[in-house]
């Protein structure tokens, strides 16, 4: 009596196929963010970089405590007003981004009162860095 034998289907999976869809993603995300368009300033070292989201509001403090939006010095009440107003047009909320750029030297006080405006608001914050030099 001849029996056919039955053809074993294998259960192995090629992962090569998916480093290749990861790599391509990894560069895709490289070439499409925004690095952060801080003015020059001497800013705290890290070892990451500072990305800006596509829905940033950027905050830089210098060393005399003046706050600056936009190009335009504000004091710290008025800027939370505008950061408020700012906020109250945008249509998605979700996606807007504090990004927080203060000199070294700045007390962390004022940068920690500029992130829990953002969290009061619901909000993102980021602090801008300078990569770290090796």
């Amino acid at each position: 009596m001849g029996l056919k034998r039955r053809n074993k289907t294998s259960a192995e999976f090629s992962m090569a196929s998916l480093t290749d869809i990861i790599f391509l993603l990894l560069i895709f995300f490289m070439l499409t963010s925004n690095i952060a368009g801080i003015p020059n300033m001497e800013l705290p070292e890290s070892d990451s970089k500072t990305v800006v989201a596509a829905r940033s509001l950027k905050v830089t403090i210098s060393k005399k405590g003046e706050y600056t939006y936009n190009g335009k010095t504000v004091s710290s009440r008025k800027l939370e007003r505008t950061i408020s107003r700012e906020l109250g047009v945008m249509e998605n909320r979700k996606e807007a981004t504090l990004t927080i750029a203060a000199e070294k030297g700045v007390p962390f006080r004022k940068v920690a009162a500029l992130m829990q405006f953002a969290a009061n608001k619901r909000i993102k914050a980021i602090i801008a860095t300078s990569p770290r030099q090796r």
